[in-house]
């Protein structure tokens, strides 16, 4: 196994049982106790997953994560956030800056293994289907751009996935619980996926015809589809 997995923590027991559990798995691991050296190594390195903690000297986890999602190489590196806070806005925080799943301290160790063996999978399945094409809508998964009848879409990173997961299942419902534990790595609360929904909506709608909708199908989900407009609006 190649893989090789940033540990981000300022507390050196963590690290240590964590490099020793990772390299027990057959993972390889490096380390960094602030912001600053862990988003050093993200760009010098160029890990395959990122365990981050939220509470760092220097520059906290937020930022890391926010800096390594917006950078070119470095985005589509999946980050497994921990953080010892109760807080469900710390949480959502994360993820809405792109943050791939999280755990709360103190954690089982068969379930970070288990949560980390689904982010790299998942993350090696995307790096084989590059493109996603369904009519006007491609999809580049590697550069993490949208375009819809040609034009760019102004994604957030939760929006990009929501949008990749529909398009991977265009015509079938996604229910909201599928695309919480899916996109977000967590089940609970639906609510910020609706959030999500909501903008991504709005992102869709370039008033031209066939129209790309996420459609809510009440009490079921979502379900991506292209609609005629001139038949919607004559029925």
């Amino acid at each position: 196994m190649d893989d090789k997995i940033l540990i981000v923590d300022d507390e050196e027991n963590i690290v240590d049982f964590l490099g020793r559990a990772l390299r027990q798995n057959g993972y390889k691991t490096i380390c960094a106790y602030d912001g600053d050296e862990a988003l050093h190594l993200i760009e010098e390195e160029l890990p395959d997953l990122v365990i981050l903690d939220l509470m760092l000297p220097l520059m906290d986890g937020w930022e890391v994560c926010r800096r390594s999602k917006s950078g070119e190489k470095t985005a589509a590196i999946p980050i497994l956030m921990l953080t010892a806070r109760s807080s469900s806005e710390d949480v959502v925080q994360g993820l809405d800056l792109g943050a791939d799943d999280y755990m709360r301290k103190p954690f089982p160790l068969d379930e970070l293994l288990a949560r980390v063996r689904v982010l790299l999978r998942r993350s090696s399945q995307e790096s084989l289907s590059k493109t996603i094409t369904d009519g006007d809508l491609t999809i580049d998964t590697t550069e993490r751009e949208v375009f819809l009848r040609g034009a760019v879409l102004d994604l957030s990173p939760m929006e990009f996935d929501i949008l990749e997961l529909l398009t991977r299942r265009i015509g079938h419902t996604v229910s909201r619980e599928e695309l919480l534990k899916k996109i977000w790595g967590m089940s609970g609360d639906t609510r910020t996926v609706d959030v999500h929904i909501s903008r991504l909506r709005k992102k869709l709608d370039d008033g031209k015809s066939p129209a790309l909708s996420a459609q809510t199908l009440r009490g079921r989900g979502y379900r991506l589809a292209w609609e005629d407009k001139e038949q919607c609006s004559e029925e």
